[in-house]
């Protein structure tokens, strides 16, 4: 039996998610937004978030089964699943799938077409191939760590969205992305190993050009794009919130100083000697007043200057509100799919998958009929 069409550009595409937490989860995820049949391998007893299953939103679009790995038959009960898929992902350390018999030679034994897509934080070689690891220590050997924050301070740690994110799920979906064209151009499948060290580091490609060419220097809160430059940068207000302000172009700049009443500090843009009178200036003048009022007085203006927003105030701006950036789908409030398509748009079609709550349909859908064995 056909599963019913699903929207979006990946409709028709068969991925199998060997169930985890962090990155695996949300390429998975981005894959099934954009219209895969994205078949969650869940552990029996959930293997995801340490939270509800009902609001990790991570597994929304995605279907679940349960397979016991450690079964006598559950490796089979996977290959049976990969045989009938397009792609596999999986987050173990190198070596665990191999282990349980999941590992790429055994299903490409079943698939030649298969690509196998692997996330991991070291990689699948080298020294610490084999150790733990979080986004943390990933970014940190990458030098993208340091970069971030005020000089006389340690880095700030932005959440895990430059490491696991960024620099590991978004890499293993082009990577993923660009293996399914190749296996559908030449039958061939292939592994694709995602590392987050590797995609972070690509990441930082431009700032290691401007490094090279002497336009960056090696230190935190010193150059254009990381704080040291007084026009790109963020101020508190009155009111204990924040301002953003990106005013790198003359143009923005002079705006910029207009609508804040100081354009006599309009000598200072590529004068690095005044940059320090420069932000003790734009910071006071920020300090006078609220988040709100500085918002309404840059309303509508080209100065490149934004209120620093929450996680909760930022579904409700008018700009992302008008273009649907945030969706509620079953109570919660959560980033729509991106990026957006003309002719095979995407949605939230459904919420969370549930561990093991679709084990009969895909049984069905897939041909699968083995994964029913044990159910009750």
């Amino acid at each position: 039996m056909a599963t019913t069409p699903r929207p979006g550009p990946l409709s028709g595409v068969r991925v199998v998610e060997l169930a985890g937490i962090g990155p695996g989860p949300f390429a998975a995820m981005l894959l099934a937004d954009l219209g895969a049949d994205v078949v969650c391998v869940d552990r029996p007893g959930g293997s995801g978030l340490a939270i509800d299953p009902e609001f990790d939103v991570t597994n929304r679009n995605k279907r679940s089964v349960i397979v016991d790995l450690k079964a006598p038959d559950g490796a089979a009960r996977v290959l049976d699943l990969a045989a009938r898929a397009d792609v596999l992902v999986e987050g173990y350390r190198p070596g665990v799938a191999e282990r349980l018999g999941v590992g790429p030679e055994d299903c490409h034994a079943r698939n030649p077409k298969l690509v196998y897509g692997r996330m991991t934080g070291w990689g699948q070689e080298g020294p610490l191939a084999p150790r733990a690891g979080h986004d943390i220590a990933y970014i940190a050997l990458t030098g993208t760590l340091g970069m971030i924050g005020e000089p006389s301070r340690p880095p700030a740690v932005p959440a895990n969205l430059l490491g696991d994110y960024a620099g590991g799920s978004l890499y293993l979906v082009v990577g993923v992305l660009a293996a399914l064209h190749h296996a559908r151009a030449t039958g061939t499948g292939q592994v694709v190993d995602a590392a987050i060290v590797d995609g972070t580091a690509h990441l930082s490609a431009m700032i290691h050009g401007m490094l090279a060419a002497g336009g960056w220097q090696d230190r935190r809160g010193a150059n254009l794009l990381d704080g040291g430059c007084p026009y790109y940068g963020t101020y508190e207000t009155a009111d204990g919130k924040y301002m953003a302000v990106g005013a790198l172009e003359r143009q923005f700049y002079e705006e910029f100083l207009s609508l804040l009443g100081l354009e006599e500090h309009t000598g200072a843009r590529k004068d690095w000697t005044r940059w320090g009178e420069l932000r003790e200036a734009v910071a006071a003048r920020f300090a006078s007043g609220t988040r709100d009022e500085w918002t309404a007085v840059f309303e509508g203006s080209d100065a490149c200057v934004a209120p620093v927003l929450t996680l909760r105030e930022a579904p409700r701006h008018p700009h992302l509100a008008a273009r649907g950036t945030f969706t509620d789908h079953g109570g919660i409030t959560q980033p729509a799919p991106a990026p957006r398509f003309s002719a095979t748009p995407t949605q939230v079609r459904t919420g969370p998958a549930r561990p093991g709550a679709d084990t009969a349909d895909v049984a069905r859908d897939w041909d699968v009929p083995d994964l029913l064995k044990g159910l009750g």
